[in-house]
């Protein structure tokens, strides 16, 4: 344990949202040099402790100091004027400005004049010393996901952060990004900044974290020397409170095999503004769990939009069930027994300003069972809504909760509900996992080994490796639009599905 002065100590924070207590009597310190891992299931209090810290959220009682010194966060400029930068799970940047201009909102200036020169010489200092580099000309809408979040973290640095908080930070990076993220995170600790690090990925926290702190409802139920007596399975039990196994994929179970549920067959598509399928051939089973890999960019999130119905191919065609769907739209697709998981929980999949049973029935909201002559069904709704938070342990405050106030977690949990209800023939899920903790995940997959029992055939689209080797019967790679191979997972490996990935395909 450190002894030196620490550079943060919050003492007793609580903070309430109405019965619910987010917060409750947590004390957290962080020392000059450390990489500090936050814990805990979704719902468990991490990402409000962190709000409070950041000035988002005001606690309603305890007390912060930093560099020793009591703080009264007011808001966020006040926390970064402290030393405090966030980097969220969703990031703030305005994507038709270039980066050197992401990094000037806010920025005070020269004399009232935008000093460009400045920002240039900090990017520059920030690049030598932690390898963070960047194209100040670049515009933030061009840039990968990586090089976004990393936009994110030189804003913090730029404007004096020494404390950094990151929520989720590799969730949607590649191996390569993440060690490049590591590397940058172990050069600042060595200047004696302090790092706060949330994330669900037990691994990598055991590889870049020093000390552990989990939260369980709330509270703080351990804090642990990152050491040769802490495993992921430990630290999983201590989140969850109770030993966590991964579920066992079943064998392929279909009655018909060889039946293909859904086929793509020469699909390709146009746009100037988005990735282009090329020749896309696809071909998914009853009782299968196919998995697509690839860099985020190439064409990934278009399959799942021509197999939702949302993009129309240019050529080629889609088949349900043996089918050809002529006219491909969201209403057709989902009328041919097609369910869909979007990538985008809560800008695609749900409105968060909507009450969740609105959300539940929405789209389904035309059939006989919730409305009648354009009249709502309020009574067949509630008592729908009621069935699936029971069914599916969704933890929400009842059926009119807004549903922006649900945990990552039970968003997931509500898209599923809302689409097994349904018992689709197909089920499209893209990063089905991300952002989610142990318990969470072991339910997600669990309901997609039910649905592969059950003879269904199911697409998984993640950037999890990790997830895609657990799940899948077959993982198909893409890379710049095209499915450079399909492969069995017995002759799947990291190193294999890796080139794949990089546009490099073995020769025989």
């Amino acid at each position: 344990m450190s002894t030196s002065v620490p550079l943060l100590e919050m003492r007793g924070i609580c903070k309430h949202f109405g019965p619910v207590r987010a917060n409750d009597k947590v004390d957290l310190t962080l020392y000059p040099g450390d990489i500090l891992g936050l814990l805990g299931e979704n719902g468990a209090g991490k990402t409000t402790l962190m709000n409070v810290l950041f000035g988002v959220y005001t606690p309603d009682a305890g007390r912060i100091l930093v560099n020793g010194k009591p703080a009264d966060i007011r808001n966020s400029a006040h926390a970064l004027a402290l030393g405090v930068g966030m980097v969220h799970q969703h990031f703030h940047v305005v994507p038709c400005h270039t980066v050197l201009e992401n990094l000037m909102v806010g920025q005070k200036g020269n004399h009232g004049l935008l000093d460009r020169t400045s920002v240039r010489r900090g990017m520059h200092r920030i690049d030598e010393r932690y390898g963070l580099k960047l194209d100040p000309d670049a515009r933030v809408e061009n840039l990968t996901i990586g090089q976004q979040q990393r936009l994110e973290i030189i804003k913090a640095l730029i404007r004096g952060a020494r404390i950094l908080i990151l929520d989720e930070p590799t969730s949607t990076l590649t191996p390569r990004e993440t060690e490049g993220l590591f590397e940058a995170l172990r050069a600042m600790v060595s200047r004696q900044m302090g790092v706060i690090f949330i994330s669900h990925k037990l691994n990598e926290v055991r590889t870049i974290t020093n000390r552990v702190v989990i939260m369980r409802q709330g509270k703080v139920v351990a804090h642990r020397e990152n050491d040769d007596t802490i495993s992921c399975r430990i630290l999983a039990e201590l989140m969850c409170g109770q030993q966590i196994d991964p579920p066992e994929k079943p064998a392929m179970t279909a009655s018909k095999p060889d039946q293909v549920l859904l086929a793509l067959e020469h699909v390709a598509t146009t746009g100037d503004t988005r990735p282009r399928l090329k020749d896309i051939h696809l071909h998914v089973r009853g009782g299968e769990i196919v998995g697509i890999a690839g860099v985020s960019g190439n064409g990934q999130r278009e399959l799942a939009d021509v197999i939702a119905g949302v993009l129309v191919p240019e050529s080629g065609r889609l088949m349900i069930n043996g089918q050809p769907v002529k006219r491909i739209s969201v209403r057709e697709v989902q009328a041919r027994g097609v369910g869909r998981i979007p990538e985008d929980r809560t800008g695609i999949g749900l409105i968060t300003t909507l009450p969740l049973a609105d959300n539940m029935v929405m789209p389904r909201i035309g059939e006989k069972r919730f409305s009648r002559h354009g009249f709502l069904k309020h009574g067949a709704i509630d008592e729908f809504v009621t069935e699936q938070i029971d069914r599916y342990d969704i933890k929400a405050g009842g059926t009119t909760v807004r549903t922006g106030t649900l945990s990552g977690g039970n968003l997931q949990k509500a898209l599923l509900a809302r689409e097994l209800a349904w018992d689709p023939l197909v089920l499209l899920a893209a990063q089905p996992t991300r952002g989610l903790d142990v318990a969470a995940t072991r339910f997600v997959h669990l309901q997609f080994f039910n649905l592969k029992h059950r003879g269904r055939a199911l697409v998984i689209i993640s950037e999890d490796l990790e997830e895609l080797f657990h799940l899948s019967d077959r993982i198909a790679v893409m890379f710049e639009g095209r499915i450079m191979d399909t492969l069995p997972i017995a002759e799947a490996t990291v190193s294999r599905v890796g080139m794949l990935m990089a546009g490099v395909k073995e020769t025989k």
